[in-house]
């Protein structure tokens, strides 16, 4: 399917790898131009440089942590006048409820709820004026299932889908979407980061860690960063423009509901 976002250009966040590899992997198969954004300088020039090679496509990369007032405005003047905004960050670490005081949510809502606040209300304006746009915003599936061990992540990501939810409506009408895509467990740094915690808690090893999870999914098996970045890239496209303020699962049907 032709997407009809080629020559379009892309902020990806946190897209050195793991998902927002993925993303950005699938935007740049569709000829879009991107800025990619890591904290990690050595990991983001590798990945940038293998799409340039591999896609034919500009590629920027800016490394910095977007998480900060710093890191946000370098990204927001290097990506003036960009029509896709893919929003992402690393989760919190898990926990106890009894273990996080407030400097813990504080960081919490930084990176996962106000840094795309942040870059949404600095890019979008611009995509209104223009007529078209996209954000995409990398969330979780623990807002509509909380992970217990995840309290911080899920507070944070439940706050930003709610400012999404009223914010998407508001913008709709000028032709600009923005819609938050929910992953499950993919096989990503966050995935081992997570199985790891578990073979330390419960003495198992990897391999059980993750066939343990993994009989969790009726799909019976972890997501893949290629097939959520076509997810991302068709939310981005010209096909998307009548998905507005939606909450797209990709979790193998692990959240079973009849809605």
């Amino acid at each position: 399917m032709e997407l009809g976002i080629k020559g379009k250009r892309a902020l990806v966040c946190a897209s050195s790898k793991g998902l927002g590899l993925g993303c950005a992997r699938a935007l740049a198969a569709e000829g879009v131009a991107l800025i990619m954004n890591a904290r990690g300088v050595e990991a983001l020039e590798t990945s940038a440089a293998a799409i340039r090679e591999e896609f034919g496509v500009q590629v920027e990369a800016i490394a910095c942590d977007v998480t900060t007032p710093e890191g946000q405005a370098k990204l927001i003047e290097a990506a003036e006048g960009v029509d896709i905004l893919v929003n992402n960050a690393g989760g919190p670490p898990p926990g106890m409820w009894t273990d996080w005081n407030r400097d813990d949510f504080i960081s919490a809502l930084d990176a996962n709820m106000l840094a795309p606040i942040a870059l949404i209300k600095a890019l979008v304006p611009g995509m209104m004026e223009r007529g078209w746009g996209r954000v995409v915003n990398i969330t979780s599936v623990s807002v509509k299932s909380p992970i217990p061990v995840l309290g911080l992540s899920n507070a944070a990501r439940a706050g930003l889908t709610g400012y999404v939810a009223g914010t998407a409506r508001q913008v709709a009408g000028a032709g600009v979407t923005i819609n938050n895509l929910l992953p499950g467990i993919h096989a990503t740094d966050r995935a081992v980061s997570l199985d790891t915690a578990v073979t330390e808690q419960q003495g198992i090893t990897m391999e059980e860690a993750q066939a343990q999870r993994a009989a969790t999914i009726p799909a019976g098996r972890y997501g893949t960063a290629d097939e959520f970045g076509a997810t991302c890239a068709f939310l981005c496209s010209h096909h998307a423009g009548f998905i507005v303020g939606q909450n797209v699962l990709l979790d193998g049907g692990a959240f079973a509901s009849a809605m």
